[in-house]
């Protein structure tokens, strides 16, 4: 599937509108170490039944992880937390971590990753390994998500990354798990679509939720990005992810948003839905998707949309 040219913008253009909010439905959030306060914002800004992704960090003590997953569970939200393999000290505690999460919380989908860790504290060197230990079934998990890399790894070669990718898909789906891909942010509109294409021409036609970093201010958006491997600059990432012009201060993913509602459009690029890495506060993320969802938006004659209300 090589991706289309995009249709020229109007700034006046309902349809346009329209393609934004159905790509927006059913959108995930992602979340580090929400505050209760934050938990019960989200229950005015996000729907209920929003997949809430929790985020593995070192040295995030299990009571925590399954804290904040019933935390999201009682305010009606879909907890989905990190599995980090090389974190894992052993099968036992993976067992045990996932028979709390499932009993406490109902989590019943987990994002598997292998973690950042150079040295494994288990037996678990890759998530796959995790995959295939039968463990998440047992304890009563039925869906996954695997981990998309559009703007690549600073480490892992491009190719290895999507045989890595097709492997755990396919371990998944023998296991009797249903994946997705939940994709690492990237501030290029581009590089998403084209990689999403690559993805659809090897046949694999999961469901990809495209992570975008929700509206923050430059700066952190640059922390992360360092962080987490992702090719940026000041200027880039102001430029890509597009200004908040109204109710929000900093840079947002507008731009993004649309191109994808745009190549998306009649089904172009498979089943993708957003993603939105809260950088910027969990309910101040969700506040931007709902409103763009919605429709209170106006349209750039150029790239991306302004909130209106």
């Amino acid at each position: 599937m090589t991706a289309a040219a995009l249709p020229s913008l109007q700034a006046d253009d309902p349809q346009s509108i329209r393609r934004i909010g159905d790509f927006l439905s059913g959108y995930s959030l992602e979340a580090t170490r929400p505050k209760a306060a934050d938990i019960e914002a989200l229950k005015a800004s996000a729907p209920k039944g929003t997949r809430i992704y929790l985020s593995a960090i070192a040295g995030k003590p299990a009571d925590e992880v399954v804290a904040h997953a019933k935390a999201v569970r009682t305010a009606g939200f879909d907890p989905a937390p990190h599995l980090a393999a090389r974190k894992l000290a052993s099968p036992a505690a993976l067992s045990s971590l996932l028979a709390r999460l499932n009993g406490e919380a109902e989590v019943r989908h987990v994002l598997v990753i292998a973690g950042d860790s150079d040295d494994a504290a288990g037996p678990f060197a890759s998530s796959i390994e995790v995959i295939g230990s039968g463990l998440l079934q047992r304890h009563g998990i039925t869906g996954i998500g695997v981990a998309g890399h559009p703007d690549g790894h600073p480490r892992i070669p491009a190719e290895t990354l999507h045989l890595s990718l097709a492997a755990k898909i396919e371990a998944a789906q023998q296991s009797g798990l249903t994946p997705e891909i939940v994709t690492q942010f990237c501030f290029d509109p581009q590089t998403i679509i084209r990689w999403i294409g690559r993805v659809r021409d090897s046949g694999i036609e999961n469901p990809v939720r495209v992570g975008m970093a929700g509206p923050a201010g430059v700066s952190t958006l640059l922390r992360y990005a360092a962080r987490c491997g992702v090719k940026a600059s000041a200027a880039g990432a102001a430029r890509q992810a597009g200004l908040v012009k109204h109710l929000f201060g900093g840079s947002a993913p507008d731009a993004i948003v649309r191109a994808l509602a745009e190549a998306g459009r009649n089904g172009r690029l498979g089943d993708i839905s957003a993603h939105f890495f809260s950088f910027g506060g969990v309910d101040t993320t969700a506040r931007w998707a709902a409103a763009a969802a919605a429709g209170r938006i106006a349209l750039d004659s150029q790239d991306g949309f302004a909130m209106t209300r």
